[in-house]
């Protein structure tokens, strides 16, 4: 990991939204404020307040702090009001900064809802769409989905702010469009993309050639975990004979299948199976597809899981103006610097427990210099 002291600069980029009378406090100290205060298990704008207050003399040693600690409610305008489009790009950067992906790094993009945002009993406005690093353990960036819009269209403003060449890009059904595998082509990375029910003509096609074709890579993974057997069966095939209009999906060059079964030691439940479609721009062995497949879920167990339950994401009640938005952005900070800390052998819990009393432990998570 590099050396990330760019955290305390980065954010310089970000247009001021407060008018020339109401700075009493610098707008970069009340943004790391909020992600060093997140880091330490804040998560309102009162206990931000009440954090730094607490942690006055720390923060001094990073921040200039001109008058003093700014309270909740200038914390709440400031990430309410400065633009979520430029706090992201500056995140992106950020992240950029932190590490060097090899080729091969498997890029999962998946959405995730912001539940806590409704208002009313009405569903939350807010749907992120992330992208996120599967060895590193990193989230490299995120876009919102517009309120009239949907993943298919948010998929590839993420992909076009991303630098991923080398990388390969696993996407879920909805990201299963011509245009979004052509533009990852185009940026110089691969493909492996989800076949469902709303590419109908595409998923038929697959398994027609799976159904005929004698000319079938495998690979086979068991796996033993908590009194369950699961075992995957990784199928691909190169040679088509039944795909027709392949061109349209720009450098397809392999189809794989995965059946997995589910079987329960000691237990009165019979044995499950599903099983799944993929299409891809490369052409590797089967073994290859199972592993890059399986990192892709990392995104729900390392990301959006960790979120809801390390971070408590979908108990926030944020709503005003971008606050949901950027607040969200504070989350992945932490989240990418908890991650990649790497002296203590703990959870997401623990380490936050930990930068919160150990002034130490917070400047390694932090990287910074003091």
């Amino acid at each position: 990991m590099k050396e990330s002291n760019k955290l305390t600069t980065v954010f310089s980029q970000i247009e001021d939204p407060r008018s020339h009378i109401n700075r009493l406090h610098l707008l970069n100290d009340i943004l790391l404020i909020g992600i060093t205060a997140v880091i330490c298990g804040a998560e309102t704008w009162e206990q931000m307040e009440s954090f730094a207050k607490s942690k006055e003399a720390f923060l001094r040693t990073f921040l200039k702090l001109p008058n003093g600690i700014p309270s909740d409610d200038t914390i709440n305008r400031v990430f309410s009001a400065i633009d979520s489009e430029k706090f992201e790009s500056c995140f992106i950067e950020w992240v950029n900064s932190l590490s060097t992906f090899s080729n091969g790094q498997v890029v999962a993009i998946d959405g995730k809802t912001i539940r806590g945002a409704k208002s009313k009993g009405v569903k939350s406005p807010i749907h992120m769409v992330s992208a996120w690093a599967c060895e590193n353990n990193l989230v490299l960036g995120q876009v919102k989905v517009d309120d009239k819009s949907n993943e298919i269209t948010a998929i590839p403003e993420l992909l076009k702010v991303l630098s991923l060449e080398d990388c390969i890009i696993t996407i879920d059904a909805m990201g299963c469009q011509t245009k979004i595998a052509e533009q990852i082509v185009d940026q110089g990375a691969d493909y492996i993309l989800a076949v469902k029910g709303n590419q109908a003509d595409l998923l038929e096609q697959i398994q027609d050639e799976f159904r005929f074709s004698k000319e079938i890579q495998t690979s086979v993974n068991v796996n033993l975990d908590h009194g369950r057997i699961e075992t995957r069966k990784c199928s691909v095939i190169t040679n088509f004979k039944e795909m027709k209009d392949i061109s349209k999906w720009k450098n397809l060059t392999s189809i794989i299948r995965i059946k997995s079964k589910r079987e329960f030691k000691n237990s009165d439940k019979g044995s499950e199976e599903t099983v799944r479609y993929y299409i891809s721009s490369i052409e590797s062995e089967a073994d290859n597809f199972q592993k890059a497949i399986r990192s892709h879920w990392s995104i729900e167990n390392k990301l959006h899981w960790t979120l809801y339950v390390a971070f408590n994401e979908d108990s926030s009640r944020k709503r005003k103006g971008n606050a949901s938005q950027n607040y969200s952005i504070l989350l992945k900070i932490a989240l990418n610097l908890l991650k990649n800390e790497h002296t203590k052998k703990q959870g997401i819990k623990s380490k936050r427990l930990r930068a919160a009393w150990d002034n130490d432990y917070l400047i390694k998570v932090l990287n910074v210099k003091v």
